[in-house]
């Protein structure tokens, strides 16, 4: 494998790890299983949520609501994983 691809591979893994630990935390900051005012909690959920809101919220932009459900990060996650497979193919 090119090493550039792999880095892009990589990049693209790590960023998908961080979208999925903002849905676990949000999930357990919803049902009080941790607390959102405990500094090393909001420290996470503040970096989770500049590194994973730019590209969510344009998602957002374009799905139309669902009621209380939110699958922005599921388009999310579907689209990396286009992403992933297509550098692979090409690359």
């Amino acid at each position: 494998m090119n090493p550039v691809t792999w880095l892009l591979y990589t990049a693209i893994e790590i960023y998908s790890w961080f979208v999925i630990a903002s849905v676990i935390l949000s999930l357990l900051v919803y049902f009080n299983i941790v607390n959102r005012y405990q500094p090393f909690v909001q420290q996470v959920g503040v970096f989770l949520q500049r590194v994973t809101e730019p590209a969510l919220s344009r998602i957002r932009k374009i799905l139309p609501p669902l009621g209380g459900f939110d699958l922005s990060p599921v388009v999310l996650l579907i689209l990396l994983q286009f992403a992933q497979r297509v550098l692979i193919y090409y690359f």
